[in-house]
């Protein structure tokens, strides 16, 4: 594999693409100039930041330091997560404990298939792929749900009345918040090779891997990205409908904030 740098002016420079979306948005009035250069500059810092802290863990290759990093992940994802939860209670908890099976039982796997190092520089990169895409199904779940429940509170309510548990009055609910959560990585991976080259199949071909060789890396990506969104999704479905009734079986929609 060819050793790829890009030179400090050469990055600099490429910053002047952002200018053609800014001056779209200053044109259409779309009113996003501000939000653009504050998400690019924040990216920037946080990017600096992680790539120093990655440069010393994988320098130093220690075990416990690459597990903290891991958890790293985890935590912020659950956090972000929680903000997409629309009151839920115990959020956080709910999507920390999906994403933490998630994540562990993936990267697991992968470590008993012998398809990765327990290596820092592996381990990490793979967590953060599997907790980002999961937390964003995650927050898909959590959307779907209140929104159903929202729509469908008298149909629920009916149905409690008549005896029926929250687990069956809720369970075409959670099956759809499912189905919501996984949708958009179908719909991506359905494209991939024909639409849409993915990025780190792109990002290894352009460091100069053999294409072939970097399909099987992006192949084995999509594996573990059904395998962690289908565990995190299930885990916080699961228990999050359950937060929307109260001991005495009834429906209760949480007040967002």
């Amino acid at each position: 594999m060819t050793n790829l740098k890009i030179s400090n002016l050469s990055l600099g420079l490429a910053a002047l693409m952002v200018v053609i979306t800014l001056i779209i948005s200053y044109y259409q009035k779309l009113h996003l100039n501000k939000e653009i250069i504050w998400s690019i500059f924040r990216a920037i810092i946080q990017l600096i930041i992680i790539g120093f802290a990655l440069r010393f863990i994988f320098k130093v290759n220690n075990f416990f330091l690459t597990i903290v990093m891991m958890l790293f992940i985890v935590v912020n994802a659950a956090y972000n997560g929680k903000k997409r939860a629309h009151g839920i209670p115990h959020a956080f908890m709910i999507s920390f404990v999906g994403l933490f099976c998630g994540t562990a039982i993936t990267v697991s796997l992968m470590l008993l298939t012998k398809v990765m190092k327990p290596a820092p520089f592996q381990t990490i990169p793979v967590t953060g792929m599997i907790a980002g895409n999961s937390m964003a199904a995650i927050g898909l779940v959590y959307s779907s749900l209140y929104q159903s429940f929202s729509e469908n509170s008298k149909r629920v309510e009916e149905m409690l009345a008549l005896g029926a548990s929250p687990k069956l009055a809720a369970g075409e609910i959670v099956r759809q918040a499912l189905h919501f959560g996984l949708q958009p990585t179908i719909d991506s991976v359905r494209m991939y090779g024909l639409v849409q080259l993915p990025g780190m199949m792109s990002g290894l071909i352009m460091a100069g891997l053999d294409p072939v060789e970097a399909i099987k890396y992006q192949i084995l990506v999509v594996f573990m990205l059904f395998c962690s969104t289908g565990i995190s999704t299930s885990i916080a479905g699961f228990w999050a409908y359950k937060e929307y009734f109260d001991q005495n079986w009834r429906l209760v929609i949480p007040e967002t904030k």
